[in-house]
């Protein structure tokens, strides 16, 4: 079992503590696997919720199959919206199916409380952290997703981007037929911008009140949570790829470290995205260009 202390990491008294206080790595062989039930399960059960919601309330309401006329519409609007899903769970599986630790090391630190290292991983060398949560080193860290339950790093990062556009899309499309159906349906009319922000006060006071039933507030209540999740997707989406441009990732530009490597922010998205970027932007497909280069950092490592 080979042994290195970080104690280039350790700063004044530190130094002086105790040899059993002194963070360790330990390089050894253990399986472990992070959790990613709870996530992937509030992921599917959304993705059902809103299926439902799509195919048996908002378009037989807003496209009646009466109309003829309207075939065409009812057509586009399914095709967008399973287009749409399609994307955001394809990059989801592609996230958690190729993930970003080092099939050649495996370390297991062996910290105090006087360990200088207070973030979720530890640095190695050579752009390698050992991830707290997933307990295996990555390789190109940026953060640990709790939704897929892994860390995402140089092999996966395009398709998390790609997920949180995608879910973006799909929450933001998905709210845009909502309030097109309450609108059909309970005649809600949304021109005063203020009905949007009342709406769930006003529907949840209106519910205890017997006036509006459990269906209605559920949609009220689905309205914002589509809200929420697409914003959030879509500032964190604009991050990375502001971050991925730079050269940089979170896990380095949470511990306040500057990137040496000055390349162009084409060369940096082309590192990530890969020459056939049109093609990731369609289908959730693996790059070859990522996948050898991959290979030969493992072979470097």
């Amino acid at each position: 079992m080979n042994v290195r202390s970080c104690e280039p990491r350790l700063r004044g008294a530190e130094r002086t503590a105790p040899p059993s206080f002194i963070c360790r790595y330990v390089h050894q062989d253990v399986e472990t696997e992070a959790p990613q039930c709870r996530g992937t399960c509030l992921l599917f059960m959304a993705t059902a919720v809103t299926f439902i919601l799509h195919f048996c309330f908002f378009i037989p309401t807003i496209f009646p199959n009466a109309d003829t006329s309207l075939t065409g519409s009812t057509t586009l609007h399914t095709v967008v919206f399973l287009f749409l899903m399609f994307n955001a769970l394809g990059n989801y599986i592609m996230t958690i199916t190729y993930p970003a630790e080092s099939a050649n090391e495996i370390v297991v630190p062996v910290c105090s409380a006087h360990c200088s290292d207070k973030v979720d991983a530890h640095y190695l060398l050579n752009g390698r952290h050992f991830c707290k949560l997933c307990k295996k080193v990555i390789l190109k860290r940026d953060h640990h997703c709790f939704f897929t339950g892994n860390c995402i790093g140089n092999k996966n990062m395009r398709y998390f981007i790609m997920f949180c556009i995608y879910t973006s899309c799909t929450c933001l499309y998905s709210l845009v037929l909502g309030v097109a159906f309450l609108t059909v349906e309970y005649s809600i009319s949304f021109e005063n911008p203020l009905t949007f922000l009342t709406l769930l006060p006003l529907s949840t006071g209106y519910f205890f009140t017997g006036t509006v039933s459990g269906l209605q507030l559920f949609l009220v209540l689905m309205l914002y949570v589509w809200l929420g999740i697409g914003l959030v997707c879509a500032g964190f989406c604009c991050q990375q790829v502001l971050l991925v441009a730079r050269g940089q990732t979170w896990c380095q530009m949470q511990r306040g470290q500057l990137v040496e490597n000055r390349s162009p922010w084409r060369s940096n998205l082309k590192d990530v995205f890969g020459t056939r970027w049109i093609l990731g932007l369609i289908l959730p497909v693996q790059t070859a260009e990522t996948y050898f280069e991959d290979t030969d950092q493992h072979k470097q490592d």
